[in-house]
């Protein structure tokens, strides 16, 4: 058996440390949410118990860790990474990190068995993208590691920025609910002035002429009637004052939750996003190689053709086909500014801008560590994802406004009023006779509204919205299963198709190689030597699609379970 040394990527270790980064900065988020949420006793209301529980699962692929509490926490896995220029700082677990964010992983040499006859070395293709990425595009961009695509994603994004922005309003309606029973303050002047008829309280009617000036705290003093707008005052239904609060907490946790979702599908787009980018950069380097052994075949078979030893029409076939891979290389010159600008719509930047991914290679990312069945990852993500979390709070809500119109008829609406202010009048337009006034109003009152029918609708329409809102929550548990099972397939069969496609590369090299030194030596024919080029090129191609597919489906998984909330 021949050793096959693999190369693999230089990708970003501070793409990983920024997940790390990210996810802890969630995990605070989330907690001063709870404690915030905690102020306003967010409980799951009477009614709810068709809500469902998801007990805490430990999470597959994670290290577990014990707290000082003796319960057990999942713990991301760790990467280990060489500090750069011996200038390293210790992470949380023990681990030297880099320091500079521009860092990336140092390649790995890592030692697989290959069939006797196949080529020695197999370099992930870092031999047709980083020599070849000379003179491409990403001369001239804006060279951006993961790390700091996934930082620039969660400070710039608008989604993300509007999703947190919708948590503060959120608390704003809870202190707006929490103080519907403390009254208002009002003060001001008025003046009333009557010509003509009257009637007294005896029923009386005469003609008068009155004038009447009023001021202070409370106005619109006017007779002996208690001012039309008092200087203290409260006017609110008491349901209100009681599940409004409720209403409002409950709105805010699912927003917090809201946020987190939102910021996880950021992340995760941000991550599908640069890795297109990388796939478009190393097609675009696969394209230049296939160009450049097109050429070099081209040149053969032109002197060869001018010698006699060769056919012409063997020369004109490797001009069509060096037309057709220069077409090729146009189309992945246009992949590669396209997912540019793709990417920098998600990073809120300028996308006439091209960004670089600088990578020299790819290779396959183990975010998670895939062991368990997928049941086992279906669990993890049905207990952690924040959009449950999100939902479940909606239903909450809504069983609250339920149980506020259940109690409207039976608990009153409360109107407290108090005035204290001088006040004079006089016959005619004269003022006089000015002294001061004070005025106190409690009025408490059941409304039973529209015969009870409307009573009846109110609760029929919160009735269904409940109903509305579990049966969302059922199918998001679906969706979430399924998006997890999808996920964890797709890193399970991609990563088969690593070993696959890579034994690819090595019998297309050689293959490549061997064609190539016979038609050097006159005996072979140029046919042979071009479908060589064209399986190694699909064979690059190939490999690359499998790396980009299957680092593409980790991310996926880990949004899945919800591992950027770590």
């Amino acid at each position: 058996m021949v050793i096959v040394k693999r190369r693999l990527i230089r990708c970003s270790v501070s793409g990983l440390i920024a997940l790390a980064l990210l996810g802890m900065a969630g995990c605070a988020a989330s907690r001063s949410s709870k404690e915030a949420i905690a102020r306003n006793t967010v409980d799951l209301p009477s009614g709810s118990e068709q809500l469902r529980e998801t007990a805490p699962v430990e999470r597959p692929g994670v290290v577990s860790t014990t707290s000082s509490q003796g319960t057990r926490r999942p713990q991301a896995p760790i990467v280990q990474a060489s500090a750069a220029d011996g200038d390293e700082r210790p992470a949380a677990s023990g681990e030297t990190l880099p320091k500079d964010d521009s860092t990336i992983l140092p390649a790995v040499n890592e030692e697989v068995n290959a069939p006797e006859g196949d080529v020695a070395q197999v370099s992930n293709l870092s031999e047709a993208t980083s020599s070849e990425m000379k003179g491409s595009p990403a001369n001239a961009a804006t060279t951006l590691s993961l790390g700091g695509i996934l930082q620039l994603a969660d400070a710039q994004n608008p989604n993300v920025a509007v999703a947190r922005e919708r948590i503060n309003e959120a608390y704003a309606r809870v202190e707006r609910a929490g103080t519907l029973w403390l009254p208002s303050l009002r003060a001001g002047l008025n003046y009333n002035h009557h010509e003509g008829s009257i009637q007294d309280v005896a029923g009386n009617v005469f003609q008068t002429n009155r004038s009447a000036f009023g001021g202070g705290f409370g106005t619109n003093m006017s007779g002996a009637a208690s001012p039309g707008v008092p200087g203290l005052i409260a006017q609110f239904h008491l349901s209100d004052a009681i599940f409004q609060p409720k209403i409002a907490a409950h709105q805010a946790a699912s927003r917090q939750f809201g946020a987190v979702a939102a910021r996880n599908d950021v992340l995760r787009d941000a991550s599908v996003a640069y890795l297109e980018l990388v796939r478009a950069e190393h097609g675009m380097a696969i394209a230049k190689r296939a160009l450049e052994n097109t050429e070099k075949l081209a040149e053969m078979t032109r002197q060869y053709s001018q010698t006699g030893q060769g056919l012409e029409s063997d020369h004109q076939r490797m001009e069509a086909e060096l037309a057709i891979r220069r077409d090729q290389l146009a189309i992945q010159q246009e992949s590669v500014q396209v997912a540019s600008a793709r990417l920098a719509q998600v990073l809120h930047a300028d996308p006439s801008v091209l960004i670089a991914t600088g990578e020299p290679a790819v290779t396959a990312l183990d975010i998670m560590a895939v062991e368990d069945s997928a049941a086992a990852y279906v669990a993890w993500g049905l207990s952690r994802r924040p959009e449950l979390s999100e939902q479940k709070h909606l239903v909450c809500e809504a069983v609250e406004r339920l149980n506020r119109e259940k109690y409207a008829p039976l608990v009153p609406s409360v109107l407290l009023g108090m005035s204290y202010g001088g006040m004079g009048g006089g016959l005619g337009n004269s003022i006089s006779n000015g002294s001061s006034r004070f005025d106190a109003d409690a009025v408490a009152y059941w409304e039973i509204r529209n015969m009870g029918f409307g009573d009846r609708a109110a609760r029929g329409e919160t009735a269904s919205a409940t109903r509305q809102a579990q049966m969302r929550e059922l199918a998001l548990l679906d969706r979430v299963a399924r998006e997890v099972v999808e996920a964890h397939t797709q890193v399970v069969q991609r990563k088969q198709r690593l070993e696959l496609s890579r034994k690819g590369i090595v019998a297309a090299e050689r293959s490549y190689e061997l064609n190539l030194q016979r038609i050097a030596n006159a005996q072979g024919l140029p046919i042979e030597v071009l479908q060589s080029i064209q399986a190694l090129a699909n064979a690059h191609r190939a490999y690359l699609n499998a790396v980009v597919d299957y680092n593409i489906a980790q991310f996926e998984l880990s949004r899945a379970t919800g591992w950027f909330v770590e």
